[in-house]
């Protein structure tokens, strides 16, 4: 099933991220956690490239596994880092043989160390070119990411919508956000969006805060904004234990409810490979 085709047979559609797992336990509890979520009925679950695309084949065997065995469509990572137009279709290839019909293509954060992204020889500078090689050789359905509070890099919104329409331009059908925590920033980018041309669905990407240290890592990284009032709560509690998680989770459940009320055609959940905190958002959602 192509992205449309999923999000018109799921509404709302909840899909899953996750990551590669270092080792086999870490596998074995990822498809533990995939099953426990999947009563919920996915519309797809995607698997992350890892740092630098490092776990490139780690990826691929997962999505070809997670779908053969449970089913649900299965959705591959690709970006632009340390590789080039060659090793990229070496990947697609497999991909397609192994059924994968659905990609989410990225450009990618700069490897390790480094403070600005440089392609490799034969490689991808951004993502819209990742999309347009895509297109031109296979008849996959392709995600892309975007930024209801900016990417980091881009010097203005409109900057970074306009780069967002030239991704949407080379062929992207489905665009999934970087988890926010302001309801506002999601309706305020989808009107911009929708403003400059941008026609395509918007699912917003929820992270159930579990841990302040962590999530104060990932947003430094990717420029989102924990409000003063949520960040206030929960550093009060010391920043992890029990309390965090139940901040955290009605936090997210109440996002999730006004997004959907909001008219949003889904929710994407970044689990971090654990489904209980996922799980008790989409228990709440079902339960009114």
């Amino acid at each position: 099933m192509t992205f449309s085709e999923i999000l018109t047979a799921r509404s709302p559609c909840f899909s899953f991220e996750f990551f590669p797992p270092k080792d086999e336990d870490g596998v074995e509890r990822l498809l533990r956690t995939v099953a426990e979520l999947r009563p919920f009925q996915p519309g797809f679950v995607s698997v992350t490239y890892g740092a630098g695309g490092s776990s490139r084949r780690l990826t691929v065997e997962l999505v070809k596994r997670i779908k053969a065995e449970t089913g649900i469509e299965t959705v591959a990572h690709l970006t632009c880092v340390g590789s080039s137009g060659r090793e990229i279709e070496s990947v697609l290839e497999d991909l397609v043989a192994g059924g994968i019909e659905n990609v989410l293509a990225l450009r990618g954060d700069p490897p390790r160390g480094e403070t600005t992204f440089t392609p490799v020889e034969g490689g991808f500078a951004h993502a819209s070119d990742l999309v347009a090689f895509i297109k031109a050789r296979h008849r996959l359905s392709i995600a892309g990411a975007c930024y209801p509070e900016k990417h980091p890099e881009a010097s203005s919104m409109e900057e970074d919508l306009a780069h967002l329409s030239e991704k949407v331009d080379a062929g992207t059908e489905l665009l999934v956000t970087q988890l926010f925590f302001d309801n506002a920033d999601y309706f305020r980018f989808v009107e911009r969006a929708r403003a400059v041309g941008i026609d395509v669905p918007i699912v917003p990407g929820l992270m159930p805060i579990t841990n302040l240290s962590q999530i104060k890592r990932f947003t430094a990284i990717c420029g989102a904004t924990i409000p003063a009032d949520l960040l206030a709560r929960l550093e009060a509690t010391g920043g992890e234990g029990d309390q965090v998680v139940e901040i955290g989770v009605a936090h997210a459940t109440a996002q999730a409810r006004g997004l959907l009320a909001g008219g949003a055609p889904g929710i994407h959940f970044f689990t971090l490979n654990r489904s209980n905190a996922t799980r008790r958002v989409l228990e709440a959602i079902r339960t009114g």
